[in-house]
């Protein structure tokens, strides 16, 4: 619901997937190359959020929960967001985990994107170098009766009080300002994304991240 026009973009299920082949004791296994992602808990999210992505992530959140509550999960994201409602989906099981989520942003993290990167756990955080970071308020239409599109018109100015909520605990900025640096397409550096708060650290190599340290609380 409420999908950003930026967020059109290739279906997921339109591009070849890599298979990984390893060998064990009892012979050869074959994996997507996002199952074998998840035996080391990394998650990917890599295309527009929608209903189908927000599922798959939040399965594969709560499988690693139930698999090992106390170990780091680690979520890429490289996504020009989607809709809102499938995204906040995500950022709630993020928050209901026990496990501390460590968010990287490669390529691009845009609108709900973004939310989700400024979501990981305070301290593991990353932007990689030549990554990018986008904010903006929510968009979308109504149509039907006066009254339908009014109720609508209400929801979305509700959802974009929210978003700017989140984003305000997640960044230390307050809702006013949110508001204001919100208002249109709000791209940043990297290194902007850190000076904003939006992540903690640019990440240019994996042995810079620190694993799974004990997570801050807020």
């Amino acid at each position: 619901m409420f999908q950003d026009q930026s967020s059109k973009s290739t279906p997921a299920n339109s591009y070849y997937v890599p298979m990984v082949v390893e060998q064990d004791g009892r012979g050869e296994r074959a994996f997507d190359i996002y199952s074998r992602l998840l035996k080391d808990r990394v998650i990917f999210i890599g295309s527009a959020i929608d209903d189908d992505v927000a599922n798959s992530v939040i399965a594969q959140l709560l499988f690693l929960q139930m698999a090992d509550p106390k170990k780091d999960i680690h979520v890429y994201i490289n996504s020009p967001g989607g809709s809102v409602t499938a995204g906040l989906a995500i950022y709630d099981t993020m928050q209901f985990v026990s496990c501390d989520v460590n968010t990287y942003c490669l390529g691009i993290a845009a609108s709900m994107g973004s939310v989700l990167l400024a979501a990981g756990t305070p301290g593991k955080r990353f932007c990689l170098p030549n990554s990018h970071v986008m904010i903006h308020q929510v968009s979308g239409g109504a149509q039907g009766t006066a009254s339908d599109v009014e109720r609508t018109i209400g929801f979305m100015f509700n959802l974009k009080k929210r978003l700017n909520g989140i984003l305000a605990k997640h960044t230390g900025k307050t809702e006013k300002q949110i508001e204001k640096d919100a208002d249109r397409d709000n791209y940043m550096t990297a290194e902007e994304a850190v000076a904003y708060g939006l992540v903690d650290k640019i990440l240019a190599h994996h042995s810079d991240d620190q694993g799974d340290k004990k997570k801050t609380k807020a």
